[in-house]
Parts: C-alpha cells; structure tokens; sequence
C-alpha cells in the first residue's frame, strides 16, 4: 500500500479538483516530456469528475528524481498508486484514464497491468496523438542518439512546448532528460498480445498530426471487447487541448453513465 505522501508526488493537484470525495476519478498522463500541470486547468471543468493529473519523475515537483525510460517499470509503480487511491475508502471509487501520445501506451499498459493484478478496472480508457499500441511505431532517429539542437527541433516541429523554453539553455538543461527518458520508452516499448481489454475506448486523432496516420489510430479498436468510438480532431497534434471544450464535451458525455 502506497502512503499518501507517495500518492501526493504522483498527484500534487490532488486537492484542487472541486469535486466530492466519491467523485468519479480520472487520471490524466501527459505526452513525452510534459508535466502534470499539462492538464491541470482541465480541473474543476468536468461535472462530477475528479481530474487527476499524474505527475511522472524528471520534472517539475520531482526534478530532482530519476525519470524512468523503460515502460514496465513505470506502469508496475504507477498500478500500485492508482490502486492505493482508488480504495482508500471503503468502497473502490470508480475511475477512467486519458493519456496522450506516449501517455496513450502509458494508459493502455496501465490497464492491463492492473488486471493482471485483479485490481479493478477503469470504467473507459481515452487515448489521443498515438498509434494503435500493436502496431510498429517507426519514427526515425532514436532521440537519444539526436544531438541537443535536433531534439530542440524535433519539440519544435511538434509543438506543444513554449519557445521561450526552448530557447533557454538553462531550462534545456533540466527538461531534456525527462524528454529523452520518455521517448526511449516509446522506442524500447515491446507490444505483448493479450486478450482485448473489456472496457469502451474512446480515440481522438488529429487529422493533420504528422507523426500519426489515420489508419494507425483506427486499430485501438481491436484492443477493447466492449464499445470503441474514434473521434478525429481538426488540428495537429496538441489538437485535444487546442480545442479543449471539445474534449471535454467528448470526455463528459462518455462517462454520464457511471455518475
């Protein structure tokens, strides 16, 4: 069992959902090289669910602590505080997971680890900006092969991380790691075949993201014995929180049936 000091370092806005106790739980991961504070303004806008936005190692409140770069890992410590916080009361509170990009194999792993440990399982799983995890993801250059300018422009090409941090050595410094850390998990990740996940997905693509092709999000669908919906963004790879009412509207109405 997890302390609630462990469990504040994975969910330091713990507090600050502006929903009840018995609130519905979403847990929220962030693409490669983000932070908790990624979702952070996605609090206290969804009625009737608490956002969780999950803070990994390598930066911001954990800096200073190694980030991991292999999935299993990560997924195995992570299960164990997703299971500690969901049962902290008498009954298991009900709870989804989103995650984007790298943060979609971070969830979809999650789940699975978490049957393998007959814990309980999320009630839908929403993914966004990745490929269908059974499919062979083929990007290029290793990341950490890339010399600092061509990672600088890699994050620049994709968008998503402000300018000014990119043009600060200073801050370069101290969130470089973590980005490098991230992508060796998604360049080292090693899709094991298990049976479908029993648990609606929902998928959100972006129809003009470069790195993902529209006929390699449609598979996700092949993971799930229940309902799967695909729900394509106009936009580019950040497209989910450019156009973050929608989300939100897509997320809320997927989830009214278990308030």
């Amino acid at each position: 069992m997890k302390s609630d000091d462990v469990i504040g370092r994975w969910m330091p806005f713990a507090s600050q959902t502006g929903a009840g106790p018995g609130a519905l739980a979403l847990y929220c991961l962030p693409h490669a090289g983000g932070a908790a504070s990624t979702y952070r303004s996605w609090q206290r806008v969804l009625p009737g669910v608490a956002v969780q936005p999950i803070q990994l190692p390598g930066r911001d409140s954990r800096l200073r602590e190694p980030a991991y770069d292999r999935m299993g890992p990560l997924v195995a410590d992570l299960a164990e505080v997703i299971l500690a916080d969901v049962s902290l009361g008498s009954v298991n509170r009900r709870y989804a997971l989103y995650g984007h990009s790298l943060g979609a194999l971070v969830v979809f792993e999650l789940a699975r680890e978490i049957r393998r440990r007959g814990g309980p399982p999320p009630v839908h799983l929403f993914v966004s900006g990745s490929v269908a995890p059974q499919l062979a993801y083929e990007d290029g250059k290793p990341v950490g092969q890339m010399t600092r300018p061509e990672v600088v422009s890699m994050l620049r090409q994709l968008g998503g991380t402000p300018e000014w941090l990119l043009a600060d050595p200073g801050v370069l410094d101290m969130i470089l790691p973590a980005v490098v850390a991230d992508f060796t998990i998604k360049e080292t990740y090693e899709y094991r075949d298990e049976k479908p996940l029993d648990l609606p997905i929902t998928a959100m693509p972006s129809t003009d993201d470069s790195r993902i092709k529209a006929d390699t999000v449609t598979p996700w669908g092949e993971q799930t014995s229940g309902e799967y919906e695909l729900q394509p963004f106009v936009g580019g790879h950040f497209a989910v929180f450019e156009q973050a009412a929608l989300t939100h509207k897509l997320i809320s109405k997927a989830l009214l049936k278990w308030m």
